[in-house]
């Protein structure tokens, strides 16, 4: 019997909003307020090097090594500077402590298209919808200031959760909230282990947000129906799951 879904879980960054410019320019961009001219493109590739390294040493902002998240994110801006090679300046503090709170801010994020409008049409269904993210506590004043907020009934994030996807516990915890039982729930999300593979493994059914950027190579199939080019696809994805036996 195809599935009567209940629950909508999401994930938020490049599915539902993304930065408004790269990692690298927002860095330089304060650096220059502050009195330091760094390149936008040196400040990328370090900062790509130093959350690499520091999620690697402690994962999930660090909070089992007794880390808060902001500071889990000020060291990973101040080894950004280093490694672009700032290595004294006094002003590195002040800059870490800007450049976390605007990252906190709707200047420094955009909706995706057809986000706001998805999102509604999905409550329309009677959907519970949800949040399951990667993310530290911002996302919650990220999402409100963003106006999308309003459309969640929960917002999990790894920071609060204590997991991070894949782990399953994470998924786990979503369908307690929502009372749901995973046949009855659906995520989506623009990663594939983490927003299509993970959910699966634990019975939920599930979505590759592929839009228009480039993807490395799925590492295993994922049929056609569960690729959404868009969000406003979502909806013709979901009245198929629900009018055909699941596939998994």
């Amino acid at each position: 019997m195809a599935p009567r879904l209940r629950l909508l879980t999401w994930d938020v960054k490049d599915t539902l909003l993304r930065l408004r410019h790269p990692v690298g320019e927002e860095y330089a961009a304060q650096a220059r307020a502050h009195g330091l001219q760094v390149e936008a493109a040196a400040l990328g590739s370090a900062f790509h090097e130093a959350y690499k390294a520091q999620n690697q040493k402690f994962p999930n902002y660090g909070l089992s090594k007794g880390f808060t998240s902001r500071q889990w994110w000020l060291d990973v801006v101040l080894q950004t500077f280093r490694l672009a090679g700032v290595q004294n300046s006094s002003v590195l503090n002040t800059i870490a402590d800007k450049l976390y709170q605007n990252f906190s801010s709707a200047e420094t994020w955009q909706m995706l298209e057809g986000a706001e409008s998805t999102l509604q049409r999905c409550r329309d269904r009677g959907l519970q919808l949800g949040v399951i993210s990667n993310f530290d506590r911002r996302l919650e004043d990220i999402l409100a200031h963003c106006g999308l907020r309003k459309h969640f009934d929960f917002i999990l994030t790894s920071e609060s959760a204590g997991r991070a996807k894949p782990d399953p516990q994470i998924f786990y915890q979503a369908l307690r909230l929502a009372d749901v039982e995973p046949t009855q729930a659906a995520h989506i999300g623009d990663h594939y282990l983490n927003d299509y593979q993970a959910p699966r493994e634990v019975g939920m059914h599930s979505f590759l947000l592929v839009g228009t950027k480039r993807q490395d190579p799925f590492p295993g199939t994922v049929p056609k129906e569960y690729i959404l080019p868009s969000l406003p696809h979502v909806l013709v994805a979901l009245n198929h799951l629900e009018g055909s036996a699941p596939k998994h």
